[in-house]
């Protein structure tokens, strides 16, 4: 999707543990003048909920980079730009802190895409995310599924009892 980036972060490995490096200066694909680094979070979610059900997240100016720090998520990103090539396409990117799930990744989503996640894994999500703004309440929006017209890859209108079925 246009101007959505995945990076396969690198996990290191020995006797002690894990170390892995999530937001770098020197990562122009997540980090540089247009995507500034401005706060961190985390969110803990339950097994099986979706943030928002039945709307989608949108910002005005804000870039978003999450990543999963345990449990499993979906995130879903539907591009809302009428002027994107990939306008109308909806994107599921899978994020998990699962030991057998492949490389973790950081996703970023560009301001103006629809955005949202459901918890796939049995166990609670943390979700971290590194946004290039401060919260700022006119910047954030929501668009209710049935008026972005997003359809599932069966060709069903979006929603996230759809994206559950899929990963179940």
């Amino acid at each position: 999707m246009a101007g959505v980036t995945l990076r396969e972060l690198r996990v290191n490995r020995d006797d002690r543990g894990t170390l892995t490096e999530l937001l770098r200066s020197d990562w122009p694909d997540l980090y540089d003048d247009r995507h500034p680094f401005a706060q961190a979070y985390v969110s803990m979610t339950l097994p099986g909920v979706a943030r928002d059900d039945d709307r989608w997240h949108v910002h005005v100016h804000q870039t978003d980079r999450f990543y999963c720090l345990a449990g499993a998520i979906v995130v879903a990103i539907a591009d809302g730009r009428a002027s994107s090539p990939t306008s109308g396409q909806l994107m599921l990117v899978e994020l998990s802190a699962i030991a057998d799930a492949p490389a973790p990744l950081v996703v970023t989503i560009p301001p103006g895409t629809l955005h949202g996640f459901v918890v796939t894994s049995d166990v609670p999500a943390m979700l971290m995310n590194f946004p290039t703004r401060l919260y700022d309440p006119a910047d954030e929006g929501r668009v209710p599924f049935a008026d972005a017209g997003i359809l599932t890859p069966g060709g069903r209108p979006f929603s996230y009892d759809a994206v559950r079925a899929l990963y179940a």
